[in-house]
């Protein structure tokens, strides 16, 4: 039997019968492979010794943001008590803010926030998390709020190209065929194609293809073993590419979907995550919600992430027994014996309880780690863990966009800039619902590389001032917008910006909220969710999971294996929290097979050449 295998009988194993994935557990194997990374299990139930005296329940969860909010609903829904305590704010990387004073007549405040949100459809824990969250007036907040996205706008940082709306399925093709049938989007397509054709040789995008083919192919031992320790820029062979191979396919693509240097970031993670992107899009795969016919590749939510996901998510939690502590963040851990003793809080508070989660990101955990890296010596693989920024900042318009609703890819910027025009996807009246009547429209921008000159300045994002990053992230998106003849991106259509709260410039800048990134050979040193500490377990987005990229997924994975961790290390009756893997197409099982009999005998891959 296959590992991928073996891994998809002890997930169905594991899932509730009302989640298996939408069919029995026949039907999932006939539509895909389960995929799950080894070394990610958790502690199977009685596998210590019954706690005596009584059974222990209490739960305290540090950290509000997606990985703690996830363990509190599973385990709260298991018969647990919890309690989540957030210095801050609850939502963490994925919440939305209220532009402080500026609502007006009625309206809501404008909507800010961290960074658009992106589902994409390879996407399981989080949409199964907002199916169970219920709505007033019925519904849920997948049912309700998660909607497709159904363009794509790419555009280039370089000249001779222009900015081009393509569909993201053949419903979106129908229903936005007269924005992509314009003779402007006509000519812009033929015009970047054929630029981009001269500038990559067809013979290096099918090198490219191939590349991403290996990694389709290749078995987990290989894919651990060999591409995990590569960047992705050493994986795909850029050194000796043409420029635009480099600039382009090696580098802006890996930006634009994952917010990854292609330089330090893992050969493994990043093609298997396009690999995951292209399996949803194919429709072939049944678990994932995805198809070429009615889309689902690309989602978003058609509101704040706020008002659509997270307030409603923290009401259920407190409907059902959750208690919130706010204002009150972890400083350390004390531990006697191989167990956590208390927790010191930052009100000078000590909490003590039955099990303790550290569901905050790594630059809050590392200067906790002394005492327990004592206890469990593998929890020092944390200190060589590395994050990065990506940040958003909203461009308020008076202009509501006539693109098709849809993600823009601006490849190539110096700081790497993606974008979403909220109006029309979110099905809104700008002018009626927000500010003060004069915004039609917000232009969200996620800028995802903060160590590059820019064009205006020539300074790097983190040595710029609040203003000269608004200057700069405008005067970048503009560029490529406006690269076809149109000015699609127009000065005078600002009415106001806002950039994520959580960048401060005083005495220095300092970004409240990076993100871990997954460089190579960092696979080893990210943590599970159970650690040898009996009663402390480890929740986040730098926890290893099937997902493998620090994103709100891999948060929601997590806190589910942390969740049956605890469920284990209880002893308690409770069934598992669904834990998903990821599917890929069953055809390419046989050529995995032959290449894991290649990588125990010691040969590459057989198209590694």
């Amino acid at each position: 039997m296959s590992d991928q295998r073996a891994a998809h009988d002890q997930i169905v194993d594991e899932v509730p019968r009302r989640s298996v994935l939408k069919g029995s557990a026949a039907a999932a194997v006939l539509a895909g492979t389960a995929v799950a990374l080894p070394h990610v299990g958790v502690p199977r139930a009685r596998a210590v010794p019954p706690t005596p005296v009584r059974r222990r329940r209490d739960v305290a969860v540090f950290g509000g943001g997606m990985a703690g909010l996830s363990a509190a609903h599973e385990l709260i829904e298991r018969g647990f008590s919890v309690t989540v305590y957030e210095p801050a704010y609850l939502g963490g990387k994925a919440r939305s803010h209220d532009v402080p004073g500026t609502a007006r007549g009625g309206r809501k405040a404008l909507p800010g926030e961290h960074g658009f949100r992106f589902f994409p459809g390879c996407y399981q824990h989080t949409p199964d998390t907002m199916e169970r969250i219920p709505l007033p007036g019925g519904g849920n907040v997948k049912d309700r709020h998660l909607v497709n996205v159904e363009a794509a706008i790419v555009a280039f940082a370089d000249t001779g190209y222009a900015p081009t709306a393509a569909p993201a399925s053949i419903m979106g093709a129908i229903d936005h065929a007269g924005a992509l049938l314009t003779l402007e989007n006509l000519r812009n397509a033929f015009m970047t194609g054929l630029q981009f054709v001269v500038d990559i040789p067809p013979h290096e995008l099918a090198y490219f293809m191939t590349r991403e083919l290996i990694i389709a192919t290749s078995c987990t031992e290989r894919r651990l073993g060999q591409w995990e320790n590569q960047s992705w820029v050493e994986f795909v062979k850029a050194k000796g590419k043409s420029p635009a191979y480099q600039k382009y396919l090696a580098g802006a693509l890996t930006r634009a979907l994952v917010a990854a240097k292609s330089q330090t970031a893992s050969a493994r993670t990043i093609g298997q995550i396009g690999l995951a992107l292209a399996t949803s899009a194919t429709g072939l795969v049944g678990q994932y919600d995805a198809g070429l016919v009615h889309g689902g590749v690309d989602r978003i939510l058609n509101a704040p992430t706020n008002h659509a996901w997270i307030d409603p998510w923290v009401a259920y939690l407190r409907s059902r027994g959750v208690r919130f502590v706010m204002g009150d963040g972890v400083t350390g851990f004390s531990v006697s014996g191989g167990r956590i003793t208390g927790a010191r809080m930052s009100s000078g508070r000590t909490v003590e309880t039955d099990w303790y989660v550290a569901a905050m990101p790594i630059d809050r955990l590392r200067p906790m780690l002394g005492p327990l890296v004592g206890a469990d010596p593998a929890l020092g693989g944390i200190r060589h863990l590395q994050d990065d920024w990506m940040v958003g900042i909203q461009y308020f318009l008076s202009r509501e966009s006539d693109l098709p609703p849809g993600h823009i890819a601006s490849l190539g910027t110096p700081w790497a800039l993606t974008g979403l025009y909220q109006a029309k996807p979110w099905g809104v009246d700008f002018a009626r619902t927000y500010g003060d009547g004069r915004v039609r429209d917000c232009l969200s921008i996620d800028i995802s590389d903060w160590d590059k000159p820019g064009i205006l300045y020539g300074k790097t994002a983190k040595q710029c001032s609040k203003q000269e990053i608004a200057r700069e992230v405008w005067a970048q998106m503009s560029r490529a917008m406006n690269s076809g003849g149109r000015r699609i991106l127009r000065n005078e259509d600002i009415v106001t910006w806002s950039l994520d709260p959580g960048i401060t410039f005083s005495p220095r800048i300092t970004n409240a909220t990076p993100l871990m990134v997954n460089t190579a050979g960092s696979y080893k040193h990210r943590p599970t969710a159970h650690t040898a500490i009996g009663n402390f377990f480890v929740g986040g987005d730098h926890v290893r999971t099937n997902i493998d990229l620090a994103t709100m997924e891999g948060a929601n994975e997590a806190g589910r294996r942390v969740t049956n961790a605890i469920i284990a290390a209880a002893d308690s009756p409770a069934r598992p929290a669904t834990v998903f893997p990821l599917w890929e197409l069953p055809m390419l099982e046989p050529l995995k097979n032959n290449d894991r009999d290649r990588y125990r005998a010691g040969l590459p891959h057989f198209l590694d050449v």
